[in-house]
């Protein structure tokens, strides 16, 4: 699903135009007057999920359209909310969680043979056909704008315990784990060891010889002295 604004919107369903059904809307009755005006509130069930990876609108969900389609010399413009409920898993803690999420729409939708429509890229304005437009390229675009990207089922979510992977809410407040700084863990290592191997980097265990080769040379310098 694309996430920009503005990329081109399908003229119809791809099994022919409908009219004034679902996410599509008939603008003949506009009659291309500047200034006429025209409200549409209906319910559309969508049988696509709408949305990220991790929330969405999901599928069937009833989607509430609350629009003002007014004419103007380029095209039609559509103002309003569009509103559903979104599922989600939490980012912080992995949970799933109901949630309802309220776009606003501003959008221009350019007329086949308008100088805007002339003079635009196909992904700079969404375009008429046939007197209709399909809202739901714009829906899908704006509410992967308006969703999180990692969402939260609560604001203060604590997540997951670091250690056990225990969800901080349920654990309680006396939840926790014992861990040895990892300075004083080297010692109790070294302490577990056995006594020395004679390993230099352990200590050597090994009697020091040279005391008593001093103490025999000290006694002979004394004898001879004495004759």
């Amino acid at each position: 699903m694309s996430a920009a604004s503005g990329s081109p919107s399908r003229s119809h369903k791809a099994n022919g135009p409908v009219s004034d059904a679902g996410f599509v809307l008939d603008v003949r009755s506009l009659g291309r007057r500047p200034g006429t005006m025209r409200e549409v509130r209906r319910t559309v069930t969508e049988h696509e999920r709408l949305g990220l990876d991790l929330i969405a609108i999901p599928a069937d969900a009833a989607v509430e359209l609350d629009l003002q389609l007014q004419a103007v010399s380029e095209g039609v413009l559509v103002t309003g909310t569009v509103s559903g409920p979104t599922t989600g898993e939490c980012s912080r803690c992995l949970e799933p969680f109901d949630d309802r999420v309220e776009i606003r729409l501003t959008e221009l939708f350019a007329y086949p043979d308008s100088t805007t429509e002339q003079t635009t890229e196909d992904d700079e304005v969404y375009r008429m056909a046939d007197d209709l437009i399909d809202l739901e390229p714009v829906v899908l675009d704006v509410i992967g704008l308006e969703l999180p990207l990692q969402p939260l089922c609560t604001p203060d979510c604590a997540g997951l315990c670091p250690e056990c992977g225990v969800r901080m809410a349920i654990a309680g407040p006396d939840h926790g784990h014992e861990i040895l700084d990892p300075r004083w863990a080297k010692l109790a290592d070294f302490a577990a060891e056995a006594p020395g191997t004679g390993d230099p980097a352990e200590g050597s265990t090994t009697p020091d010889r040279s005391a008593p080769a001093a103490a025999d040379a000290r006694v002979d310098s004394e004898n001879t002295e004495e004759k």
